[in-house]
């Protein structure tokens, strides 16, 4: 006589992986907004959040700070970090910089946010006279370098929920990557949105969300 076999069910544990699975959950975000910085000393431009984007990264963190985030990863860049500062303060966690998340514009002396730049600034003249400008005229290494960052991020942390508080390019070129597009420029996100990767071991990434801004919804331009 035959008997019906319960399904099998397997522990989850409270962010929702099963207990002992090696997938990686990343929550990605992009910086808080900055403010404008021009460096008359050649150094590279590497601004503080404005007091808008202080608001933005708060948000970001109440947001954050209810889930079950196990380690806390930056760029190196003043901008990141200031983004990740309340949610690390919040949660006590000592967060990890990485240069491999240092946006394309790493090396200029001359930051604007995008929302303050006309049609006729010198950088958006730039980008409508070469696209690969914004990555310095080296494409396929910011590419790399990026990917690597994120290889090197899913290695180090099986089985754990990473936050990433990075960059606009940075973030689309990861997702181009996974989606399999040509053309980061069309994958772009909001100050603080995020977006969550599932890594498995296996080496597949799903992309479960682009853009999410609810929690900065009313503090966007």
């Amino acid at each position: 006589m035959s008997r019906e076999v319960p399904p099998v069910r397997r522990r989850r544990a409270p962010n929702g992986r099963p207990v002992g699975s090696a997938a990686v959950e990343l929550v990605v975000a992009r910086h808080a907004r900055p403010e404008a910085e021009t460096r008359v000393d050649g150094e590279r431009a590497d601004p503080p959040l404005s007091e808008l984007g202080r608001r933005q990264a708060q948000a970001l963190a109440d947001l954050l700070a209810g889930e079950d985030v196990d380690h806390i990863v930056t760029s190196t860049m003043r901008r990141a970090l200031e983004t990740a500062n309340p949610l690390v303060q919040r949660l006590g966690l000592a967060p990890e910089a990485l240069e491999g998340l240092e946006e394309s514009d790493r090396h200029r002396s001359l930051y604007v946010p995008a929302e303050e730049m006309s049609r006729d600034h010198e950088i958006v003249q730039e980008f409508l006279a070469d696209r690969e400008s914004v990555f310095g005229g080296d494409y396929p290494a910011f590419r790399v370098r990026v990917l690597e960052a994120f290889d090197g991020i899913i290695e180090r942390n099986r089985g754990r929920t990473v936050v990433v508080v990075c960059h606009g390019m940075v973030m689309s070129v990861f997702l181009q990557a996974i989606l399999g597009h040509d053309d980061p420029f069309r994958l772009m996100h909001d100050y603080c949105g995020i977006m969550r990767v599932t890594a498995s071991a296996s080496g597949i990434r799903t992309v479960r969300c682009v853009n999410e801004t609810t929690h900065v919804r009313h503090l966007l331009d």
